[in-house]
């Protein structure tokens, strides 16, 4: 009996030191005072297609690192690809558990996409606003359309436009604009059309008032008769006439006019005699009136002119006139008449402008009123640029301040009323690496039932966007921190641990705002 207990109790002896020295091992390190430092880049999205990444750079005390987003689904490796625009929040956690996050913001490349806007023009008659305006959008859908900055509608037709310079603007449902310039001119409908007038008469007896004089003309319809300048009237049969030189005017539906000399009792002395018209054209510039016409006629002497069936005057100038057609009269010192219509067009110095625009836009902290950022115009192509914003109003200034996150249409016009438009996009502040790290423990440490996320309100307070929380954080103090609120977390979530507690003093400390 001694003897077997001799062989097994150094076996026994034996075992129990393995057991002893297995259990000495190096301790698993706290998470206090390990450093984790990870900084983030990123490419954007395309618009319409989630081609957004992250790549995380990690570095400090550590074995390995795994990655996550959101606090969930942890990787081996530290790049994310496919994401949509939005902001990110990434979690580096290290071989002993320990976590660092970060927060990080994706936009959308090219929101507006590709879009092409054009459009087709039907020019207006003399004096009338008969022009059309069709918008052509090619690469978009949804668009509503605008000209010269008034209401939007659906359709892009617009009708009853008189001649002049127009920007039509086509805007969807995100906001996105674009711009084209279109010119309405005068289509002259007397161009190649000669009106001749002829006349009968019948001569006055002695000196009575009993003469008539009845015209005729060819050259269109509608035709309507004066007689020396008077009304115009739709017969062509003057009566109650004395002996004397008389103009007979003659005008068609499109106001094309014709004129010729009769005289009554007495021998005629414009017989043989033929006036002709010319004149020197000076186009006006669009919307004004600044053209005139320098009239020259030959068939005679002592010449006075008339436009329109005006008064005559001595001087062949007319001046101040705006796009239109005008019908011109000569008549020499015999009273023979002679007439031409000439028309005034409409010069469009914006066919010869070509602007460039470009627009350099600063971030915005989102949950700051009024926002933060701004967009700086810069233009080229011209001189004299004012600067406009979303349709609003021109201003001398090229810089807009206190603008939120949001797609932005700014706009040039030069001196000559030539304008030009661009979308930026003013993007979001990062949030500032207390607000990341606050965040993330609020929204993982109160997420039960009874909380503030997944669409829960409690005594008021909802923690589910970046802004909420901000304007919550003398809340999230006096339930965390000083106690003077109900506590936070509820059970049965644990009490906050000294490290948490310090990321919310470190973010209250450092100004409790969204980019600190």
């Amino acid at each position: 009996m001694n003897r077997i207990q001799n062989l097994v109790f150094p076996g026994l002896f034996f075992t129990i030191l393995l057991i002893a020295f297995s259990c000495v091992h190096e301790p698993t390190p706290t998470c206090e005072g390990v450093i984790i430092k990870l900084e983030l880049s990123k490419t954007d999205s395309e618009a319409g297609s989630p081609t957004g990444t992250i790549t995380v750079a990690a570095s400090g005390d550590s074995k390995f690192f795994t990655y996550s987003i959101n606090d969930i689904d942890y990787q081996a490796g530290n790049k994310f690809t496919g994401l949509d625009s939005g902001k990110y929040t990434v979690t580096v956690k290290n071989s002993w558990g320990c976590k660092s996050a970060a927060t990080i913001s994706i936009a959308v490349a090219n929101a507006c996409g590709t879009v092409t806007l054009s459009s087709t023009v039907l020019n207006t008659t003399p004096g009338a606003s008969t022009g059309k305006i069709t918008a052509l959008l090619v690469g978009g859908t949804g668009y509503t359309y605008s000209i010269n900055a008034g209401a939007f509608q659906s359709s892009n037709i617009f009708s009853g436009l008189a001649a002049g310079n127009y920007t039509v603007t086509a805007k969807n449902t995100a906001g996105c604009t674009f711009s084209t310039q279109a010119t309405i001119g005068v289509t002259d409908p007397c161009a190649g059309v000669t009106v001749v007038v002829t006349s009968t008469f019948v001569n006055p007896t002695g000196t009575s008032s009993n003469g008539s004089i009845t015209g005729t003309a060819t050259g269109g319809t509608g035709f309507t008769y004066s007689l020396n300048s008077g009304a115009f009237q739709s017969s062509g049969v003057f009566t109650g006439l004395t002996t004397g030189n008389y103009t007979l005017t003659a005008k068609n539906s499109n106001g094309c006019v014709g004129t010729t000399t009769v005289a009554i009792g007495a021998n005629n002395p414009c017989a043989g005699v033929s006036v002709a018209v010319t004149a020197v054209v000076t186009n006006t510039t669009a919307g004004a009136s600044t053209g005139s016409l320098v009239v020259s006629a030959t068939g005679g002497s002592g010449f006075t002119y008339s436009i329109n069936n005006g008064a005559y005057q001595a001087t062949p100038t007319f001046s101040n006139l705006a796009a239109g057609t005008y019908a011109v009269s000569a008549k020499n010192s015999a009273g023979c008449l002679g007439s031409a219509s000439f028309v005034v067009g409409s010069s469009d110095p914006c066919l010869s402008t070509t602007i460039t625009i470009t627009g350099t836009p600063s971030v915005s902290n989102n949950c700051v009123t009024p926002g933060t950022g701004s967009i700086i115009v810069a233009a080229s192509g011209s001189t004299g640029f004012t600067y406009n914003i979303n349709n609003g109003a021109y201003q001398a200034s090229a810089t807009f301040s206190a603008l939120a996150p949001a797609t932005y249409t700014v706009g040039v016009k030069d001196v000559n009323g030539c304008t030009k438009t661009l979308s930026v996009i003013v993007g979001t502040t990062p949030a500032g690496p207390t607000f990341a790290l606050l965040k993330t423990l609020i929204q993982s440490r109160c997420s039960g039932s009874g909380c503030h996320t997944n669409g829960q309100t409690q005594k008021g307070y909802n923690f589910d966007t970046d802004c909420k929380i901000v304007s919550a954080w003398s809340g999230i103090n006096g339930s965390c921190i000083t106690g003077t609120l109900a506590k936070m977390p509820i059970s049965p979530q644990a009490n906050l641990t000294a490290a948490e507690k310090l990321t919310i003093t470190n973010w209250i400390n450092a100004g409790h705002g969204f980019a600190n």
